[in-house]
């Protein structure tokens, strides 16, 4: 048993890490020894001496290296949520280390021998479905390591994958730092009008930390719209935080990402290449749903061009409406008085409906427990990485305890930018583990008791966010690597989009929407009006996200041949090239900071979004048409999709749930992208 308290059994419910007693220091021997221990664990499988069978080789890979997996859950959480320099640097040092531990053991000869073989003789050994598909992602995985490369392959292969290991996490840790320092300063209260008192006060304190003795920090949230654009009256405030957001790591000095862009990009397509693939996007699209690169692009191309003409249509009535010339830094914030001004009744009061608090145990935890049965008790005695983290204990039907919830949501200097959901602990029934899940967001910390007081968008992202805990909470699977979330990266955002949907349901809203000062209910003219300005998304906001798809797919069909050389060139291209190039509507991420496919698991998959999006949008009317906020078609849902992670096929489990293929139609007439 391991003194180190990263590896050391917790004393806590469901093994949450034990984090008073873990220090910085801790974690690389922590990392080295549960290397090593992983090591020790796959020589012994492969000096094997019996025959290869499922259960000496593969469910035994399965059970191994539970230190290491320890160790990352708790380290690489914390080094997105709750950052220092000692944990970047730490970050710096494990990227290739664990790469090149990674290699070890995906082209380790006698492994992959025994791998072969099993996965030769597969339709022999009378495997069940999850067990036939763990055998087949297991043999895949070395392949696309490089075992099947000569030995000068296999070496340039270590090479690329440890150098890409050390891009990305740079890439990451250059966005936190040049967000932070892109901060935009105001000397005026009266140039911040339009934002409201809990921002005002927010960006005050921002000042103060930041050693300010007066003024106004604004900060900058990660894509490249930016909230309080879209409510700042001042045009010249508008234009200063736009720029800042926009111009983010391509600026020259330490924190230019430019260069790193390239590199990544033709080391990515050289790896591809060594495998056999035209490009990156074949590499990464061939273990997706989607059946090839050309399928991608031609829905996003086909979307585009939807988007583009929606588009014109409501700049032309905007123009009209507002009667001034109208830049890109001033275009959410029109965009947003026309909303307001088209809708039946002002929709600026609602956000005095969505404390968050509210939201999340009487609307988020409420749907969840009608449609899944679960509850949710909080534990204020358990240990979390930062005062801001609280955790609940989460119970089923039966009352039986499954898992961990902590919610992480307010934003701070060392927490990267956007929300998400982690694991601390993957579910399996092999490991008798239970799932900690953890939701990140990043919302304006409200000053003390104040309330914190949602936005449409944020309503929205923290309902999407935990359809991804529901994921990883609900996974009843045998084998750790099918657990939860992993399956496809673009099938991966469908549960949590389907969990948009209970939002702005109306047992669901009736729920939480009480006045945060009054307590009186949500007014039902309000609540309407909520839902019809929700119904359809802008065609700015589609354009925003297509636009940031294309690059990602154009950056990764770059082949060995091609010599890019200029960023801002290339991204033109590419855009003028898919008919996304829109001068009032950027990305949104431009390649600088699009952290997602540079500094994430998104490459040539951000994708996902949209084609996930197809099957989100046959499941709402799948349960609306059902009967809505129900515990029946909570649990046929759950049965088929959320409890089984990748232990089956997930197109063909949804496909089951519909009884038919998905259909593109209902997102197009979700979307507003259907003729008019």
């Amino acid at each position: 048993m391991s003194s180190n308290p990263v590896l050391a059994p917790s004393p806590h419910l469901h093994g949450l890490p034990d984090f008073p007693s873990i220090r910085d220091d801790d974690f690389l021997p922590a990392f080295d020894e549960a290397m090593a221990a992983h090591l020790r664990e796959i020589e012994k499988i492969a000096g094997d001496k019996a025959q290869p069978t499922f259960a000496n080789t593969i469910e035994a890979l399965e059970t191994s290296g539970q230190l290491l997996a320890r160790a990352a859950g708790t380290f690489f959480n914390l080094s997105g949520a709750d950052t220092n320099p000692e944990r970047n640097a730490i970050s710096t040092v494990l990227a290739p280390k664990l790469t090149a531990h990674g290699n070890t053991i995906a082209l380790h000869p006698g492994l992959f021998a025994r791998i072969n073989t099993l996965f030769e003789n597969r339709e022999s050994l009378d495997l069940d479905e999850p067990s036939l598909r763990l055998l087949e992602k297991r043999h895949r995985g070395s392949i696309r390591a490089g075992a099947g490369l000569d030995a000068a392959g296999q070496v340039r292969m270590r090479e690329i994958s440890e150098r890409l290991a050390t891009l990305t996490t740079a890439f990451g840790q250059r966005i936190l730092d040049d967000s932070n320092d892109s901060a935009v300063f105001v000397d005026d209260v009266d140039k911040l009008a339009g934002l409201s008192s809990g921002q005002i006060a927010a960006a005050r304190r921002s000042a103060t930390e930041a050693g300010h003795d007066t003024g106004y920090l604004l900060a900058i949230e990660l894509p490249t719209s930016q909230s309080t654009v879209a409510s700042l009256e001042d045009p010249e405030t508008r234009r200063r935080v736009f720029d800042a957001s926009v111009n983010r790591c391509a600026r020259g000095g330490p924190n230019d990402t430019r260069e790193m862009v390239l590199e990544i990009v033709r080391l990515r397509a050289e790896r591809a290449r060594l495998l056999g693939y035209r490009d990156h996007a074949e590499f990464v699209i061939a273990e997706e749903t989607a059946p090839s690169p050309e399928a991608v692009e031609d829905l996003l191309t086909d979307l585009m061009s939807s988007a583009m003409r929606a588009g014109g249509r409501e700049l032309t009535r905007l123009a009209k409406d507002v009667g001034t010339d109208i830049g890109p830094s001033d275009l959410t914030y029109w965009l947003a008085k026309d909303e307001q001004q088209r809708s039946a009744v002002p929709l600026g009061g609602f956000s005095d409906y969505l404390e968050l608090d509210a939201v999340l145990t009487q609307g988020v935890f409420f749907a969840a427990g009608q449609l899944y049965g679960l509850r949710f008790v909080e534990r204020s005695g358990l240990p979390t990485y930062h005062p801001d983290v609280r955790a609940w204990e989460v119970f089923d039907r039966s009352d039986a305890s499954i898992g961990l919830f902590l919610g992480d949501f307010f934003a701070r200097p060392s927490k990267r930018g956007g929300a998400w959901m982690n694991n601390f602990i993957d579910q399996s029934l092999l490991l008798k583990t239970r799932p900690v899940i953890v939701n990140v967001l990043n919302l304006t910390k409200p000053e003390a008791g104040q309330p914190c007081l949602l936005t449409m968008d944020q309503l929205t992202t923290l309902f999407h966010e935990f359809g991804h805990a529901l994921h990883g909470l609900l996974s009843t699977v045998r084998y750790p690597s099918q657990s939860g979330t992993s399956v496809p990266r673009d099938f991966v955002e469908f549960p949590s989009q389907v969990n948009e949907m209970w939002a702005l349901h109306p047992k669901v809203l009736q729920q939480y929407a009480k006045h945060h000062e009054t307590g009186a209910p949500i007014p039902q003219e309000l609540a309407d009006a909520a839902r019809a300005n929700a119904d359809v998304e802008s065609a700015h906001g589609t354009i925003e996200y297509l636009a940031a798809a294309i690059l990602d797919m154009a950056w990764h069909r770059v082949t060995v041949e091609d010599d890019i050389t200029d960023v801002e060139a290339f991204e033109k291209a590419a855009l003028t090239k898919a008919g996304a190039a829109a001068d009032l509507i950027p990305p949104r991420y431009r390649s600088s900071y699009f952290n997602h496919i540079f500094g994430g698991g998104y490459s040539a998959g951000y994708y996902s979004y949209i084609w996930s999006e197809v099957l989100d949008a046959e499941t709402e009317q799948w349960f609306l048409t059902g009967g809505g906020l129900s515990a029946e078609l909570g649990q046929r849902f759950a049965e088929t999709t959320l409890s089984r992670g990748d232990s089956v096929d997930p197109i063909v489990a949804h496909q089951e749930l519909l009884g038919r293929p998905a259909e593109i139609e209902p997102l197009l007439r979700r979307r507003g992208l259907l003729p008019t």
